[in-house]
């Protein structure tokens, strides 16, 4: 015969296989003590060793069978109150009623078990019978709370399929919108001259009035085109530059909104997706400089035990590893704290201090407060600056204070 696999078989056939087995083999044992107490002789006053086992083994097939009762009733209480819960939403009242009496029987069902137990009273005829039985129930009601489950994650799944076509629609909606405000946008209005008037009536006003909508449609044009541009990953400023070469047109006092939107835009996005999303972007030449400049390539070839890593930062690839992924998501709370900067009028200054510096509660916080310690109010002795370890900022009036290393 083929060996059977032990994976094979399922975890519910297999305890009711045990069961079968368990109960097989009780019979069998008595079957055996009574033949071997009938075959054989005894003094009658002589009590029997074989019959203190039978009582035994009876005594735990009962015990066994009490057990299963109560592990079936409990999981029949528990199908119960599941085919309840999902008669709640949507509401099934005949559901809801079917259920509250199987769970009110089952739970009186528990309290004579309760009671026949506190009492004693486990007899049972027939505890293989019991056992078999109690298990088949048992299986049964984990059968109807699987189908119960089945029915509400089935539920949720069309829910779910709603509430996504439901998305789409109002997703087609706002794209709808965009594109009607984008023509509002980029159209030049009405030509506010009339087209009746005579050579005779033209006025200044007419030639002001017209050369305003010029410039608001060559403007409108100039942002959409622009707009295609970034979407492109055309450099700006190397395009600005090329029209009018050896001209600065960097001005963050005249770009605060540009930045903020820069900082709105890069915040919910993970630094390693934003880099992916556009290679070609500011933050993404910020990264694999700063990158190539902080790790030292001893340091990495020390750490990674190889060089693969700064050789796809150099080519401009994406490393899909921890280590990178950290420092990225590190440079990008630092590109967003400067961009953040830019966007306030008046600007934010960042400053730091040099070293040998005299320390200064107004712009310092200390880092090392041991060198207070030995220090007096002579000024040979008072704490010096050895070097800054996070700059400070001025916000107009208000200054974030450095964090300095004192010696």
């Amino acid at each position: 015969m083929d060996s059977v696999k032990r994976s094979s078989v399922t975890p519910t056939k297999s305890r009711l296989a045990r069961t079968f087995a368990k109960v097989l083999h009780i019979q069998s044992v008595k079957s055996h003590e009574k033949t071997k107490k009938d075959q054989t002789k005894r003094a009658e006053n002589i009590p029997s060793y074989e019959d203190e086992e039978d009582e035994k083994l009876k005594d735990r097939a009962v015990k066994e069978a009490f057990l299963a009762k109560l592990f079936a009733s409990i999981s029949t209480v528990k199908a119960a109150y599941a085919q309840m819960q999902f008669a709640q939403s949507p509401y099934d009242a005949d559901g809801i009623q079917s259920s509250d009496n199987a769970i009110v029987s089952e739970l009186k069902n528990l309290s004579e078990l309760k009671q026949c137990y506190l009492k004693k009273e486990l007899n049972e005829t027939s505890p293989e019978k019991t056992l078999v039985l109690s298990e088949i129930q048992e299986h049964k009601s984990l059968l109807k709370t699987y189908e119960v489950t089945g029915k509400k994650l089935d539920f949720q799944l069309k829910l779910k399929e709603s509430e996504i076509t439901f998305l789409k629609e109002k997703l087609a909606e706002a794209n709808s919108d965009i594109k009607s405000l984008e023509k509002k946008l980029n159209s030049s209005g009405q030509i506010s001259v009339p087209v009746d008037v005579l050579l005779s009536d033209l006025k200044l006003t007419h030639f002001i009035t017209y050369f305003r909508q010029v410039i608001k449609s060559i403007r409108s044009f100039v942002r959409l085109f622009i707009s295609e541009m970034q979407s492109a990953g055309w450099n700006l400023d190397s395009a600005a530059s090329s029209i009018e070469p050896g001209i600065s047109f960097w001005k963050p006092r005249k770009n605060r909104g540009l930045f903020f939107a820069m900082f709105k835009e890069m915040r919910s996005v993970g630094a390693t997706d934003y880099l992916s999303w556009k290679p070609k972007s500011p933050f993404t030449s910020f990264c694999r400089e700063k990158y190539l400049k902080l790790v030292h390539p001893k340091m990495e070839a020390s750490i990674f035990g190889n060089l693969d890593q700064r050789g796809l930062v150099s080519s401009g690839d994406i490393p899909e590893t921890g280590f990178f992924s950290a420092f990225c998501e590190m440079a990008k709370r630092v590109w967003l704290l400067h961009c953040l900067a830019l966007s306030y009028d008046p600007e934010v200054t960042v400053f730091q201090v040099s070293k040998g510096s005299r320390f200064s509660e107004v712009y310092m916080d200390s880092l090392s407060d041991e060198a207070f310690v030995l220090c007096d109010d002579n000024s040979e002795t008072y704490p010096r600056v050895a070097f800054t370890v996070v700059p400070g900022f001025r916000i107009g009036k208000t200054v974030v204070q450095c964090q300095v290393y004192l010696y």
